[in-house]
């Protein structure tokens, strides 16, 4: 299939379960921005040369990854169900995102840092920052399928990452392609998120939870491309 095509199912996926997108999504997301709002704000009210970050700090990060991971688990679990023809309700499937929780933590710690080693690592090394983030970049593409492994094929961590680099040999340049799409997204974010920046809190939250949630279209594109392109074992 073309990645047109696959692009164009995303979208009708995308527009034909809006409603249900954002029951699933929008509640979890306001939650996520929520923190992101209140962790930018101390940030921003700290001594640069002498930041004091303690344990509220780091327990909102921690929280952070877990609201990150109930997303990406929930919308992965809804759009494999619907996908299956299944009607599930919001309810179930926030619940049956539970157990995958661990799992995905985990598998996101391993792959976010070998995805951020070479950028980090080559970065010491002047202009060999930039191979380094073309290494990052290809590794991003090649690891993008790691939550689909866990949440669809029920493997481990470990597994998920080798599963996701084996899958993706054959679809690295139309997964780029599709990550692409995030940089007009965020750029759009970021001009929206300015515009509302000395706004009330109130609104700050409700504007960027919703750009957090169209920018959700990537994902449904990637798990398009996964389903079209996974070989039955």
């Amino acid at each position: 299939m073309s990645l047109s095509a696959i692009l164009s199912e995303a979208f009708y996926f995308f527009r034909n379960h809006l409603l249900q997108l954002a029951a699933l999504a929008l509640p979890i997301l306001l939650v996520q921005v929520g923190i992101q709002l209140w962790l930018g704000a101390e940030f921003a009210a700290m001594d640069p040369k002498a930041p004091q970050i303690g344990t509220p700090h780091v327990l909102a990060a921690l929280l952070l990854f877990l609201v990150f991971s109930l997303l990406i688990a929930s919308l992965t679990l809804f759009m494999e169900l619907r996908t299956e023809g299944y009607q599930p309700s919001i309810l179930s499937v926030l619940k049956d995102s539970l157990p995958f929780l661990p799992w995905l933590m985990v598998a996101g710690i391993f792959s976010g840092m070998a995805i951020a080693a070479p950028v980090v690592i080559l970065s010491t090394l002047g202009p060999l920052g930039v191979i380094g983030l073309g290494i990052s970049l290809y590794l991003f593409a090649r690891l993008s399928y790691v939550n689909f492994m866990v949440v669809v094929e029920r493997l481990s961590p470990l597994q998920a990452i080798k599963a996701s680099f084996v899958f993706s040999q054959h679809v690295t340049g139309r997964t780029l392609l599709v990550l692409l799409l995030y940089f007009p997204l965020v750029l759009l974010g970021s001009v929206i998120s300015a515009s509302v920046e000395h706004a009330p809190v109130i609104l700050r939250l409700v504007v960027e939870s919703i750009t957090g949630f169209i920018s959700l279209y990537v994902n449904v594109a990637l798990f398009r491309l996964y389903r079209v392109s996974r070989q039955p074992a």
